[in-house]
C-alpha cells in the first residue's frame, strides 16, 4: 500500500511538472525588477542591480572561504583548531570593510533618493487622493477632476455566487473604470494623499510608491518615456475592500493628452448641465444601477442584502422601503454616518438622484419615488 501511494505520489508530481512545462498552467517567471519607463525607475533599477552584484560577490566570498576551510581542515585529515583569543589586524579589517562596502552602497542610494525629491519645475500637477475603495485625481492646472473605481467587469466577477469565471475577464482586478491619464515627455508632479484611512499610491513601471496620508501630502514627479498602459494597486492595507482599488495610468503623445483634457471640460461641463434636468423613472433606473454598482455594491452587494452585522441590507432599511425614510435616504449618502462614507462631494446631484430612486425602487422595494436633481440640490 506505501509502495503504491508512493508511486502515485511521483507519478501526480511528474504530470504537474509536465503540465507547468508544457504551458498549460502558466506564470510569470520574471526573477528580477523590471527598468520601468522614467528616468528613476532606471536609477532605481541600477542601483538594484549594483547592490545584488555587490553581495553576489560577498556571498561567494563568504561561503567559498566557508566550505573550503569545512574541506581542507577536517578532522579527518589531521587538522588541529588553533587556540588564540585575540587578534587586532583581523577585528580591526572586520570593522572597517564592511563600513567601506556600506558607504560605497550608500552614495547612489542617497543621490537617487534625493533626485526623488526634485519635484520643481513640473509641467502638471496631479492630486491623487485614496478613498474607501477608489481613487480620486485632480489635474490642478486644468481644473478637472475625476474618480477611478473598480472596471465593471471584474467588480462583477469578484462578487460572491456571481457565477463568472475570473480567467474570462480581461486584466481581472487590475483594470479600472476611469484610469489616470499623462503625456509622455512632460515632467508631472504627483500629491499624494487620502481622505478616510492610510492608503499607499503604487505604480511599479515608475519605480517608486508614495503613502496616502489623511491630513498629510506626499509629492514626487515621474517624467515617462514611453506611451503605454501602466497597472499597479494600492500597496496599504486600508480595509475591507484593500484589494479591489486597482491603478491603470495611461501615457500618451502630448496631442492626445490635450484632446484627452478637452474631452473631460465638456463631459464635466455636461454634468453641470444635468443637475437642472428632469429625468424619468427609466433614465434614473439605468443610470443609478450602474452608479450603485461602482460606489455601493462592494458594501451593500449588487443584490442589496448587504453583509450581516457589517453593512445593513437595502431590502430591510426603514430608510429605503418606507416613503417616511426618503429625506433621511438622501442625507445619509450627501453626509453619510459610521462606516458609511459621504458622496456629497464625490457625486453630482443627478448622480446621487439616480443611485436613490434606484435604491428605492430595485430589488422588488418598488416604493415608486422618483428623485429629482433638484430634490437633492434642495437637500444640500
Amino acid at each position: 500500500m506505501f509502495v503504491k501511494k508512493l508511486k502515485d505520489g511521483v507519478v501526480g508530481a511528474v504530470t504537474m511538472f509536465s503540465l507547468l512545462w508544457a504551458g498549460t498552467v502558466s506564470a510569470e517567471w520574471g526573477l528580477n525588477m523590471t527598468p520601468g519607463v522614467t528616468p528613476i525607475s532606471r536609477e532605481v533599477y541600477d542601483l538594484h542591480m549594483l547592490i545584488l552584484y555587490i553581495v553576489t560577490a560577498i556571498g561567494i566570498i563568504v561561503f567559498g572561504v566557508m566550505f573550503w576551510s569545512i574541506i581542507y581542515h577536517r578532522k579527518s585529515k589531521g587538522a588541529v583548531a588553533k587556540q588564540f583569543h585575540h587578534n587586532t589586524f583581523a577585528e580591526i579589517a572586520w570593522t572597517i570593510i564592511p563600513i567601506l562596502i556600506l558607504v560605497a552602497m550608500a552614495i547612489p542610494a542617497t543621490k537617487t533618493l534625493i533626485k526623488m525629491e526634485q519635484t520643481g519645475d513640473a509641467e502638471i500637477t496631479v492630486k491623487i487622493t485614496g478613498y474607501q475603495w477608489k481613487w480620486k485625481y485632480d489635474y490642478l492646472e486644468d481644473g478637472l477632476s475625476f474618480y477611478s473605481v473598480l472596471a465593471q467587469d471584474s467588480n462583477e466577477a469578484r462578487q460572491v455566487g456571481s457565477s463568472i469565471d475570473p480567467a474570462g475577464v480581461d486584466h481581472y482586478l487590475l483594470d479600472v473604470d476611469e484610469p489616470i491619464v499623462l503625456p509622455v515627455g512632460k515632467k508631472v508632479r504627483l500629491l499624494t494623499t487620502a481622505a478616510d484611512v492610510i492608503h499607499a499610491w503604487w505604480v511599479p513601471a515608475l519605480g517608486w510608491k508614495r503613502d496616502a496620508i489623511p491630513g498629510f501630502i506626499n509629492d514626487n514627479w515621474a517624467v515617462i518615456e514611453e506611451p503605454g498602459t501602466y497597472r499597479g494597486q494600492c500597496a496599504e492595507l486600508c480595509g475591507k475592500d484593500h484589494g479591489f482599488m486597482p491603478i491603470v495610468l495611461k501615457a500618451v503623445p502630448e496631442a492626445e493628452y490635450v484632446a484627452w483634457v478637452e474631452e473631460k471640460k465638456a463631459e464635466a461641463a455636461a454634468r453641470a448641465a444635468s443637475g437642472d434636468k428632469e429625468y424619468s423613472m427609466e433614465e434614473l433606473m439605468v443610470n443609478g444601477e450602474d452608479l450603485y454598482n461602482k460606489n455601493c455594491a462592494s458594501c451593500h452587494m449588487a443584490n442589496g442584502q448587504g453583509v450581516p452585522g457589517v453593512f445593513p441590507s437595502l431590502l430591510e432599511s426603514q430608510l429605503t422601503i418606507t416613503s417616511e425614510g426618503l429625506a433621511e435616504h438622501i442625507d445619509r449618502i450627501i453626509n453619510g454616518k459610521g462606516l458609511m462614507p459621504a458622496f456629497g462631494e464625490q457625486l453630482s446631484d443627478a448622480d446621487i438622484a439616480a443611485v436613490v430612486t434606484y435604491e428605492r425602487n430595485a430589488w422588488g422595494i418598488d416604493t415608486g419615488d422618483i428623485v429629482q436633481p433638484a430634490d437633492i440640490k434642495a437637500a444640500r
